[in-house]
């Protein structure tokens, strides 16, 4: 749980994490320590677990992205995952379940690139690919309210 000031700091974190400590107390109404401590305390409990850079792939040149659904044959799955983990176009990956194991998203310089990528697994995994047209909601963080 979160009191309301700690709520305060993460959403203003949200809107912008390169914010000075001095300009963060002033939005919360502490002082620069306070916020210091509170900010340490929620890193603490693992509601904050880091401050990272927000990258458009669009400006690095992957102007495509696809989801794809990825099956393992029996006995694969640690290969496959492995495959996934070591292939740095898949940018994110959850396990699932149902009748498929993972969920990924890739991208891409261009379609030409994706056949290329899933081959490697092609005897190791069934696969099944959606491209992205666009992404009206980016990955956001839950709610705040009531925590």
């Amino acid at each position: 749980m979160i009191d309301d000031i700690d709520r305060r700091i993460v959403e203003a974190l949200i809107d912008d994490a390169r914010m000075s400590l001095k300009e963060l107390a002033g939005r919360v109404g502490l002082s620069s320590p306070g916020v210091s401590e509170r900010i340490r305390r929620l890193q603490e409990r693992g509601v904050i677990r880091g401050f990272t850079v927000d990258i458009d792939p669009k400006a690095l040149g992957y102007g495509l992205q696809a989801i794809v659904r990825i099956r393992p044959l029996p006995g694969k799955l640690h290969i496959v995952q492995r495959h996934i983990e070591e292939t740095p176009e898949f940018c994110e990956c959850d396990k699932v379940t149902g009748e498929d194991c993972f969920v990924v998203r890739l991208v891409l310089p261009s379609i030409d690139e994706l056949d290329g990528i899933l081959d490697k697994i092609a005897d190791k995994a069934e696969t099944s690919t959606s491209i992205v047209k666009s992404q009206p909601i980016r990955r956001r963080p839950p709610p705040l309210a009531g925590t």
